[in-house]
C-alpha cells in the first residue's frame, strides 16, 4: 500500500470538517439552524434544550479556524499512523 501523505491527508480533512461547519454558519445566518436542531433532537426523542444565538461574523471566523485546525491535525496524524502501519 502507497503511504499518505500527511500534509495532503490533513487539507483534506481540514476542507471536510470546515466545510461543514460553514454550512452550519449559513444555517445559522439564514435564520434556519434552531429549526433544524429542534427537529433533529425530535427525532432522536430528546427534547431541545438549546437555543442557537444570532450570528456573529468574528465568532464564525473562530469556528472556522479552530474546527479546520483540529481537522488538519486530524488528517495528518491518521496519514502518519496509516503510513506506519502499512509499510
Amino acid at each position: 500500500m502507497n503511504a499518505l501523505n500527511p500534509t495532503k491527508t490533513g487539507i483534506v480533512v481540514a476542507v471536510l470538517i470546515g466545510g461543514m461547519h460553514a454550512f452550519w454558519l449559513v444555517l445559522v445566518a439564514a435564520g434556519l439552524a434552531q429549526s433544524l436542531i429542534d427537529f433533529i433532537f425530535w427525532i432522536h426523542f430528546i427534547r431541545p434544550v438549546f437555543a442557537i444565538e444570532s450570528f456573529e461574523v468574528g465568532r464564525a471566523l473562530l469556528l472556522l479556524g479552530v474546527t479546520s485546525a483540529i481537522g488538519f491535525i486530524i488528517g495528518y496524524v491518521l496519514a502518519l499512523l496509516w503510513s506506519a502501519v502499512h509499510k
